[in-house]
């Protein structure tokens, strides 16, 4: 065996596929199928003018859907906040998400930004990290099950 060394750097894209690769293998060796994920998303126009959206990640287990949603992405321009626009373009993925099979969602938030909002949404907390932004508020961790 070579004396192992540990560097402090990126990998290259050979590595990261290597490393990808492994993970992949793992997986099928505890019957697991491979894991992907497909981007779902919506946007708000203002006539032309782009003022919000909401999108994130379905993931599949080989070609069938988990059930489950990351919501990456749900934005509203600050002028256009407390209309309802951030509702409807939540409600709009989650309508999507029903017709693909997918009936969890879950998503991180700010605690001072929106886990007010979620909850109104329907949404629970299912964790939180206390003091994670520098002002001293806690990340949030919401989920919920959409039903039809």
């Amino acid at each position: 065996m070579s004396k192992i060394h540990l560097l402090e750097r990126e990998m290259t894209p050979v590595e990261l596929e290597q490393m990808n690769a492994g993970f992949d293998e793992n997986a099928a060796e505890h019957g697991v199928a491979i894991q992907s994920s497909e981007r779902f998303g919506f946007i708000a126009l203002d006539g032309e003018r782009f003022i919000g959206c909401s999108s994130g990640l379905a993931y599949k287990n080989g070609t069938t859907y988990s059930g489950w949603f990351y919501l990456t992405d749900l934005f509203v321009d600050k002028a256009y906040r407390s209309q309802g626009v951030g509702a409807q373009l939540l409600k709009a993925l989650e309508n999507k998400l029903l017709a693909c099979g997918i009936f969890k969602i879950w998503t991180w938030t700010a605690g001072y930004e929106a886990p007010e909002f979620y909850k109104k949404q329907g949404y629970s907390i299912f964790t939180e990290m206390e003091g994670w932004y520098s002002n001293g508020a806690s990340r949030v961790g919401l989920r919920k099950v959409i039903k039809p």
